[in-house]
């Protein structure tokens, strides 16, 4: 009898561990949900649910260990406390997920989930008075419960009647459901909802006579009912994932499957080790408690290394994509980059070293940006090149040049260009200076050295403005990802309303339609009938008896050109270049050619730069809509 005994304790000790495992998965899902889906109105009704569930299952648990009766009663209570909620957060869940097929409350179902609550209210009242459950059922074969009475009963039908209306719902909403995937998801979703459901009712208040007479058997579907309620949780909480979020489905899969392995999985593994070791140690008569933080610690950190080493692997074998070259080139891109201080710790490293060759205290590298020359990194004292002496002085006297110079001597400086050697023009990219001692001549050899030295500063600033080209295509691009975006988590669970609506819901909406008007900005259609003259900005400023709306949307597309200004008198420099954009091609209708000339920029650039403009635009017009 002995073994028997021991795969009694055994199974009851691996139901105790799966509990607490189901406690732990269902609060890190909630917290998953609040992270990352709180703006949908299914996944805000599944934290609810989820709520219920952390609540029975972690009474559940400590009161397991619990010894004294007024313990153990106390946390049966607590448990009862999440029981008595489930069935109006279940009917709360289930209009949502109805309501997302395109099927809303038309009062009726609105009603219900209203009067759930109050009789689950009613029921929570009746329990703090002592009339809903009664006294302690201390028995060991198998575990302890709080007695029922004639209003556990009512409850009993009151649960199993809600249930049965939420799962009405659920069926409602699978039939009206009819892509593919979406039937897929809602199926995963009310399968996964019958875990909360069935697992978190106490069935020891009508089956305790049949427990007692079988234990082994009771704990073995404990076990299993445990197993199955937290694989359960975990496929309803895969099916919410994707209820209110934007990105593609690879990144919600990847995002959850990330959060399961670091949370709960590495969770539940630290508390079934401290677990065995405290059973073991009682068993075996050993001092555990030194041992249980240790290998607490132990367990979370290994298990934290084995998902990082395991989890890219993993990854590719459950979530194998086709796109997965273009994910990684991506991938690989965002880790080589060269960012700005990236370039401007290289570009120092090169100063330095040419400081060291030529005993040289001031020495400057400037960069050539559309048109303008800009000091990059310095040391020494610069007053020489302050304001615009590099712009003004230097900057022609090497361009002019018809021969392309090698050093170009400028006072006590000795300047050498960096040119684009890809280029049969070699275009100029920068140049770089150092102050030359009086009696200091330049053999050939050094002159090798800064030859060197300047091909791999062209190297950089060529990288550096291949990248910025990259960037500025992935602010062009961002808008229409946004759009994409949102379309799709329309399309997860489609409805004519939602793939239809014309509300603005992009700032690469509203950039486009600031395009339009601005492009007609002295008179068009484009402006005439611009979607914009509906702002809230527009018709405030309809106040004076002589304004008209066409008026008005001209009034806040300057002001918000205003706005992109930069303070002080105006240049032709880059931090000036968005509102001179703006100015000459829009303002005052300059030609796309006579404007890149007069800043001095290819009419590509102008186009890209243009486009930044009118998303600075854009933004400015939605804080100011957003003010009202």
């Amino acid at each position: 009898m002995s073994w028997w005994i021991g795969l009694n304790a055994a199974l009851r000790t691996g139901s105790e561990i799966l509990a607490a495992g189901i406690s732990v998965t269902a609060f890190a899902l909630l917290l998953y949900a609040f992270t990352f889906n709180l703006r949908d109105r299914v996944a805000r009704s599944f934290i609810l649910i989820l709520s219920c569930v952390v609540v029975v299952f972690t009474a559940d648990a400590l009161g397991s260990t619990a010894t004294s009766t007024e313990n153990i009663t106390l946390w049966l209570k607590i448990q009862w406390l999440g029981i008595l909620y489930l069935p109006p957060t279940y009917m709360q869940f289930s209009d949502a997920v109805l309501a997302t097929t395109g099927k809303p409350s038309k009062g009726k179902r609105s009603f219900a989930i209203k009067l759930t609550y109050a009789a689950s209210t009613v029921f929570l009242l009746l329990m703090a008075f002592g009339y809903l459950l009664g006294p302690l059922a201390m028995s060991s074969k198998p575990a302890e419960y709080l007695s029922r009475t004639v209003f556990t009963d009512l409850f009993t039908l009151y649960y199993i009647m809600t249930m049965v209306a939420s799962w009405t719902n659920f069926t409602r909403a699978y039939r009206r459901t009819t892509s593919h995937t979406a039937r897929r998801r809602l199926f995963y979703l009310i399968t996964g909802a019958l875990a909360p459901a069935l697992g978190s009712y106490p069935y020891l208040l009508y089956g305790s006579t049949f427990a007692a007479q079988h234990t082994t058997l009771f704990w073995f579907v404990v076990l299993l009912s445990n197993l199955l309620v937290g694989g359960l949780i975990v496929m309803m909480s895969y099916s919410i994932a994707f209820f209110g979020v934007d990105w593609p489905d690879r990144v919600v899969k990847r995002r959850l499957f990330k959060w399961i392995l670091r949370g709960p999985v590495t969770g539940i593994a630290a508390l079934g080790v401290t677990t065995l070791v405290k059973k073991g140690g009682i068993l075996l008569g050993i001092d555990y408690a030194s041992l249980i933080p240790i290998l607490m610690i132990l367990t979370i950190l290994l298990m934290e290394y084995t998902v990082t080493m395991i989890s890219p692997l993993l990854e590719r074998w459950l979530f194998n994509n086709i796109d997965q070259q273009e994910i990684d080139l991506l991938t690989d891109f965002g880790d080589r980059l060269m960012t700005h201080n990236d370039l401007r710790q290289f570009l120092e490293a090169v100063l330095s070293a040419i400081s060291d060759r030529f005993q040289s205290k001031n020495t400057f590298i400037a960069a050539l940006t559309t048109g303008t020359l800009n000091m990059v990194v310095s040391q020494g004292d610069m007053q020489a090149f302050e304001g615009q002496t590099l712009n003004e002085s230097i900057l022609p006297a090497v361009i002019d040049q018809e021969n392309k110079l090698d050093l170009y001597h400028w006072g006590d400086f000795l300047l050498m260009p960096v040119f684009d050697s890809r280029s049969s023009e070699q275009n100029l990219l920068g140049i770089i200076g150092f102050q030359q001692k009086a009696d200091q001549e330049i053999d050939e050899d050094e002159k090798k050295i800064l030859t060197r030295l300047s091909d791999r500063i062209a190297l950089a600033l060529i990288n550096r403005k291949l990248q910025e080209d990259v960037f500025d295509r992935a602010k062009e691009l961002t808008p229409q990802f946004e759009q994409i975006q949102k379309m799709l988590l329309d399309s997860r669970f489609p409805s004519i309303d939602q793939l239809t609506q014309t509300e603005l819901r992009t700032p690469g909406e509203l950039s486009d339609l600031v395009k339009d008007a601005l492009t007609h900005y002295w008179g068009g259609p484009k402006l005439a009938n611009s979607p914009l003259l509906k702002l809230n900005i527009v018709k405030k400023g309809l106040a004076d008896p002589n304004a008209n709306p066409i008026n008005s949307l001209r009034n806040i597309l300057r002001s918000a050109i205003e706005k992109v200004k930069p303070d002080g008198e105006r240049r032709m420099t880059g931090e000036w270049i968005l509102y001179n954009i703006l100015d000459m091609k829009f303002l005052q209708g300059k030609k796309v050619r006579e404007v890149a000339l007069k800043l001095s920029m290819s009419e590509a650039d102008l186009y890209r730069k243009q486009r930044i403009a009118i998303e600075a635009v854009a933004k400015e017009i939605m804080e100011m809509e957003n003010k009202e």
